[in-house]
């Protein structure tokens, strides 16, 4: 669960690098506002090093850099969505949700509903995920965002072995065969893998096929497909 707030270090050898990520004006503009004035800046640096590193897929660091940056700016969207993310690939569900609820509730934005839903499936609670995504959909948010609540919500039913549903809520997603996005390449993946868990293997083997098409090397595509041969 979150730490408790610590005393900002004074030590001038201990506060953070500068990083070279830099964050959107608005963002900055929210640390600014949620940071008292002599920790503005610690936060700014600490939640630009976490964000850095969460790029680089280094979740751990990403952990403990945002962590700080929350002890500077508890109240800020940024900071908690950024630290729930990092939990979120650490496998650290509980953590996870409770900080992207705080992020819903601070920013009014149900963009990362796809990940909360998902924290609740590697909770063992699949039926809680589906509403989630719901809202995402019905909601604003980036298409690859949506994309990713179909994803989870179809897998999340799927859990629960309600294929014919999985199926029905994976074709709320348009695609066409010729265009590939990494979204998309997920989209046909998941359908691939629920076919597959629904016997449907003809079904399931067109889907891998349709990966592979695109990206030979995406996922277990060619091992999945020579599991169904």
């Amino acid at each position: 669960m979150p730490k408790p707030l610590k005393p900002r270090q004074t030590s001038a050898s201990k506060r953070p690098k500068p990083s070279n990520t830099q964050l959107p004006a608005d963002v900055l503009e929210e640390v600014r506002r949620t940071a008292r004035p002599g920790d503005q800046q610690d936060a700014i640096s600490r939640l630009s090093r976490a964000i850095e590193l969460l790029e680089r897929g280094d979740t751990g660091a990403a952990i403990k850099e945002a962590e700080k940056a929350k002890r500077f700016a508890s109240r800020s969207a940024a900071v908690r969505e950024v630290l729930g993310l990092a939990l979120y690939g650490e496998g650290r569900w509980q953590e996870a949700l409770t900080e992207l609820k705080t992020y819903r509730r601070i920013s009014g934005r149900v963009d990362q509903n796809h990940v909360m839903a998902d924290c609740l499936r590697g909770m063992g609670r699949p039926a809680e995920a589906v509403p989630l995504a719901e809202e995402e959909l019905h909601g604003k948010a980036p298409n690859e965002a949506k994309a990713e609540a179909v994803i989870v919500a179809a897998s999340a039913l799927a859990d629960q072995q309600r294929y014919a549903e999985a199926l029905a809520f994976l074709g709320r997603a348009r695609t066409r065969d010729d265009v590939s996005e990494a979204y998309t390449l997920r989209l046909w993946y998941v359908k691939g893998d629920i076919l597959a868990k629904a016997g449907r293997k003809a079904e399931a083997a067109e889907q891998f096929h349709k990966v592979m098409r695109h990206d030979a090397s995406a996922f277990d595509a060619a091992e999945r497909l020579a599991q169904l041969a």
